[in-house]
């Protein structure tokens, strides 16, 4: 997957002018408004991702588990949070993503150390 944020961040500019846009594209997803965190809604079918899981503190693991069971909850009653337990944008920082990356990275590190071969030269 490739990603433009990086050349968007290198260029405060560019940042200042897209802010806006990505405050509004996050708001209008929803997913605030039910009082949980971007990272809540990474797919948690995969190894890398159970594995990641595995690796949070147990806090944060409660307070994920809190945020998606309430989330339900809305969704069943289909009803919003109150505008004041909405999540803030502010609090809206990845907690899942870098620890994700890492095991990515070290599982594509085993597979590549597990599939090479050696070869003897005689």
């Amino acid at each position: 997957m490739v990603s433009l944020a990086p050349f968007v961040l290198k260029r405060p500019w560019l940042t200042k002018m897209l802010t806006p846009a990505a405050n509004w594209y996050a708001n209008a997803a929803g997913y605030r408004q039910l009082g949980l965190r971007y990272d809540d809604l990474l797919e948690e079918e995969s190894e890398a991702m159970q594995i990641a899981l595995s690796r949070l503190s147990a806090k944060e693991a409660y307070e994920r588990v809190y945020r998606i069971r309430r989330s339900v909850q809305c969704s069943t009653i289909h009803k919003l949070l109150p505008k004041d337990q909405w999540t803030k944008p502010e609090e809206d920082v990845p907690y899942l993503r870098n620890i994700l990356a890492q095991v990515q990275d070290e599982l594509a590190e085993k597979d590549a150390l597990d599939s090479m071969t050696v070869i003897k030269k005689h």
